[in-house]
């Protein structure tokens, strides 16, 4: 790559772990010299380590305009199903690796359905309106609004509303949008069971993660808990774990897992047969929104 694009390596900066003194502050207005520098990690990888996912066996989904799904594992995995190998984090005692899958499109499809209906409140509008219905009444939304992020990365499918009849309302159209973020969550969280990894719960942070609703369908849907973080700011906490490892305010990682969490936990009430069946749907749907991008 360095040749590719004409660098010289000498340029480059030294990769250093996540948790590190990096440097120290220069003083500026209110920001006195000499506070040390110690992480440096970016906004879905700190969710991740908010979360105390270290060890293998959960999945951290961040639900916003978009959304991603990581995985820890001890060694680099090359996947199989349409995920992206990364680094988790580096600390000095070593590196855990994650599988990844970002979705395009998932709280930004309640947004563009929002602005569609003419709704002044917003995503919080729609999701009332899909309170009003017990279920989607059959109709899927593949909201294929860019193409299909993982684990399709079909750039050529288009959105696609289907499966709606007389009886069909606004509410089911939007209760399906909001069922959409749940269905692509599953598609990934597939894609990860089938690269290897042993997933035993969901855990849940981001904007539309409020929706307690969303929450219970993604639980659901997936057949397994999924814990929500009741925190705001999740990449903050993981970036200040990290710093605080690095300074000594925390002696370990194992410190860090046990230290008070705000979580809700929704568990699974679906049958496994409705559960199939409504994922089939899903499937299907999304074969066509993928036909209909190719012209077939």
């Amino acid at each position: 790559m360095l040749s590719i694009f004409g660098i010289t390596r000498a340029i480059l900066p030294e990769i250093r772990p996540s948790s590190g003194v990096l440097g120290t502050t220069v003083a500026r207005g209110r920001l006195p010299a000499g506070i040390p520098v110690a992480a440096a990690i970016g906004d879905s990888h700190a969710a991740l380590f908010g979360h105390a996912a270290f060890a293998e066996g959960s999945v951290k989904a961040t639900y916003g305009t978009g959304s991603s799904l990581m995985t820890p594992m001890p060694t680099p995995v090359v996947s199989r199903h349409g995920l992206s190998t990364t680094v988790a984090w580096a600390l000095p005692a070593g590196t855990t690796y994650a599988l990844e899958g970002n979705i395009t499109v998932t709280g930004g499809a309640v947004q563009w359905l929002a602005a569609l209906l003419g709704c002044p409140g917003g995503a919080g509008d729609v999701a009332a309106l899909a309170r009003t219905v017990d279920d989607a009444g059959g109709v899927y939304l593949v909201p294929a609004l860019a193409g299909l992020g993982a684990p399709y990365w079909d750039a050529a499918a288009r959105g696609l509303l289907c499966g709606a009849t007389r009886g069909t309302t606004a509410a089911h159209v939007a209760r399906a949008t909001i069922d959409s973020i749940a269905y692509q969550v599953r598609d990934v969280f597939d894609a990860m069971r089938s690269d290897g990894a042993v997933p035993a719960v969901l855990l849940a942070d981001g904007g539309a993660s409020r929706n307690a609703e969303l929450m219970q369908f993604q639980a659901d849907l997936l057949g397994c808990p999924v814990v929500r973080s009741d925190s705001a700011e999740l990449s903050a906490r993981g970036a200040a774990w990290l710093a605080g490892l690095a300074v000594g305010v925390w002696p370990s990682v194992e410190a860090l897992a046990e230290l008070p969490r705000a979580v809700t936990r929704f568990e699974p009430r679906m049958s496994e047969e409705e559960r199939g069946r409504r994922y089939a749907g899903w499937q299907e749907a999304v074969a066509r929104a993928r036909s209909r991008g190719s012209g077939a």
